[in-house]
């Protein structure tokens, strides 16, 4: 399993890692999540969604980490209230999931991943 990071801007971060497994077999998940710098709430989020897509989406995903003190634009073109906020773009229906994503089972259920 490689992974292979690119740090596209300053606090705007995509991963996109290389094939296998996971819930509905050949779904890529783009996933984009909303963060306000590095609150204890952003942090904990982006360490669990991390998590759950290196276990669960390996070689199926493309993360987008997008720091909103940092591009507010990109906040107001998404409608994008409050962070952290989680978006899942694709596969459809599109998702969104709002807080630390601390509640796994809500997470799995919105991806669609089965544990």
């Amino acid at each position: 399993m490689k992974s292979k990071k690119t740090k596209a801007t300053d606090n705007v971060t995509t991963d996109t890692v290389g094939v296998t497994s996971g819930s509905v077999p050949n779904e890529y998940f783009v996933l984009c999540l909303y963060i306000a710098g590095l609150s204890p709430r952003s942090t904990l989020a982006v360490e669990r969604i991390q998590r759950i897509c290196d276990r669960y989406l390996v070689g199926r995903y493309e993360l987008t980490v997008i720091d909103l003190f940092v591009y507010p634009e990109m906040a107001r073109q998404a409608q994008i209230i409050v962070a952290p906020t989680l978006i899942k773009q694709s596969p459809s229906p599109k998702r969104l999931f709002i807080g630390d994503l601390s509640d796994e089972k809500k997470i799995f259920l919105g991806l669609n991943i089965i544990v």
